[in-house]
């Protein structure tokens, strides 16, 4: 392959803090791959979105989020609003990592270095949310507001064992909102709702067999919610969902596919964009297809997963 120029953009307190033990490890082997690389360092929130533009300004060829889902959030929002809009890598060291665990980025770092080095990319839809950009998931109700209350000090020092524990705290809270929902070629309805997720890709809070035939090469959202419920209920329904049992047809859950959803309520309703405090109701999404381009693996295969043989990627 070609040499190329990256930007490598990364957040220091991601995960594990992993990066700042491998940073030079990662730098050596992108080189050795025909990648001459730079660094930037985020240092508050907004950072890796300022990043990400002024790399797309500057021409580079690649800009890497390194980091988790917040941290991708933001480059996408700095590369989706630029003329020119670099491939975008990925180092997943965050603690969920969902939208690359739905395209089988290596979770491993040498892994997702070497697919970088091979630079193929497919167009993939970003979302946009009042124009917010998000390339995963929105969603709204009290539990997707886990994300971004969980405190970075505990993700770091438990992992994904800090949104279990928050989430804990969060059900005995749990009350239905209504909601007034619009969306081109569904129509209109109006009724009450736990919380409600607008997906880009299939891989929700970790969960890939919620919504397993979602794409972000479709040019459409899957738009899934649950309906008011019993304490019972709602554990039971959740139950089936960590078990990876399939849930769609349910009467618990409304789904349905549309590249262009309207959501309101009389409520506040605070907003999640992959992971991050996104605003609140009243909100449009809508959809803008094949928008960024992603370094993915050229057969489709995933090696995500620790255990186990190659899975098949959701496919571009």
């Amino acid at each position: 392959m070609a040499n190329a120029r990256a930007r490598l953009i990364y957040n220091p307190t991601s995960g594990r803090e992993e990066i700042r033990r491998k940073l030079p490890a990662i730098l050596q082997r992108l080189e050795k791959g025909g990648i001459e690389t730079s660094c930037h360092a985020t240092e508050c929130k907004g950072d890796a979105t300022n990043a990400a533009a002024e790399a797309a300004e500057r021409g580079f060829d690649i800009v890497i989020s390194a980091g988790g889902d917040g941290t991708l959030n933001e480059v996408v929002h700095g590369l989706s609003g630029q003329e020119y809009r670099p491939a975008l890598g990925l180092l997943p060291l965050g603690t969920t990592n969902d939208f690359a665990r739905a395209h089988g980025i290596p979770r491993h770092w040498e892994g997702a270095v070497d697919l970088i080095t091979q630079q193929y990319s497919s167009p993939v839809d970003v979302g946009r949310a009042n124009g917010r950009y998000f390339i995963n998931i929105a969603g709204g109700g009290s539990l997707t507001e886990l994300t971004y209350e969980v405190p970075s000090k505990l993700k770091t020092m438990v992992g994904q064992l800090a949104y279990y524990m928050k989430g804990i705290e969060k059900v005995a809270r749990l009350h239905p909102t209504p909601l007034k929902i619009s969306a081109d070629g569904v129509g209109e309805f109006e009724e009450e709702f736990m919380l409600f997720l607008i997906a880009n890709s299939n891989s929700v809070a970790g969960f890939d067999r919620l919504l397993p035939d979602a794409s972000t090469s479709d040019g459409l959202f899957d738009f899934i919610a649950l309906r008011k419920c019993s304490l019972t209920e709602f554990f039971r329904l959740a139950t089936l969902v960590m078990r990876g049992e399939p849930v769609l047809e349910e009467s618990g859950f409304v789904h349905f596919r549309s590249n262009r959803i309207q959501v309101e309520s009389d409520s506040r309703v605070q907003l999640n964009l992959d992971g991050e405090f996104g605003g609140t109701l009243p909100c449009v999404f809508d959809l803008l297809p094949g928008h960024i381009r992603v370094i993915v693996d050229e057969k489709g295969e995933s090696s995500y997963r620790k255990n186990g043989g190659p899975n098949r990627a959701l496919m571009l």
